[in-house]
């Protein structure tokens, strides 16, 4: 359908995603990135494009509805199946580039994207590779966002993630934040489809996680029912692709040439 680059607007199920979709190996696999909460292809930086090359295959980075170089959402407020609704636009916009060898990396709430779409549309994806993913509601994380959502009022963060979002920055805050600290968002727990998933995953998380604890990890590992493994980076956040990213490439690239 592509051949070679692509850097686009598309229209998928209702919603313009901007997409870069980079196609130079013939029948080889492609890796696609799911940032978090606060991200954008911009923010990934060359992490997508160092793993792609290293592990010759191809590449699909694209923002989610709202953030970065795509177009807005018409409100802050999400329901609790936010992170579903995303997983069923991946899976229209796979079906659109007719990629059917997907490999997810996925950090934070991409990662969780990245899992419910392995479980609910197995069929284009080749494996996973989640990196502080939730698939749960825990303390820790409330009061990570608690505190973001701190800073956001006290520090010049809205400032800079006006540098990658414009004037989608509040509204989009607001949806992580406000959505994650509802009550009736307490009750989101994902852990019935994981053990849906069957293709090969590998779980990425730094041991000092600011937003979830390595029960994340070991629940989710247990509960799959391929093959799974897991890789914890001492004295490393939740960022792990930034703040060590020659131990994550590494990892990753292990993973998938193993595939």
């Amino acid at each position: 359908m592509y051949q070679n680059t692509i850097e686009t607007q598309l229209s998928i199920n209702g919603k313009t995603l901007y997409i870069y979709f980079q196609k130079k190996y013939p029948d080889k696999p492609t890796l696609v990135f799911l940032h978090d909460s606060l991200g954008c292809v911009q923010l990934w930086r060359d992490f997508p494009k160092k793993l792609a090359e290293a592990s010759q295959c191809n590449l699909l980075v694209y923002d989610r509805p709202g953030y970065g170089k795509s177009a807005p959402i018409p409100t802050y407020e999400r329901p609790v199946a936010y992170l579903e609704e995303e997983a069923t636009v991946l899976n229209e916009l796979l079906a659109h580039l007719e990629i059917d060898q997907a490999i997810l990396f996925g950090h934070s709430d991409g990662g969780s994207i990245a899992l419910i779409t392995a479980s609910n549309y197995p069929k284009r994806i080749k494996a996973v590779i989640c990196e502080a993913a939730h698939i749960f509601v825990e303390e820790v994380t409330l009061k990570g966002i608690r505190e973001a959502m701190e800073a956001y009022t006290t520090t010049d963060l809205a400032v800079r993630l006006q540098k990658y979002h414009g004037d989608k920055v509040d509204t989009l805050f607001k949806a992580w934040t406000l959505t994650w600290t509802r009550d009736d968002f307490r009750s989101w727990n994902i852990e019935k489809l994981v053990s849906k998933i069957s293709c090969p995953l590998l779980f990425i998380q730094g041991e000092a996680d600011e937003y979830g604890t390595l029960e994340q990890v070991f629940k989710t590992i247990r509960q799959v029912s391929g093959r799974s493994e897991h890789y914890l980076i001492p004295d490393i956040g939740h960022t792990p692709h930034k703040e060590a990213p020659e131990l994550t490439l590494h990892a990753a690239e292990y993973f998938i040439k193993s595939l």
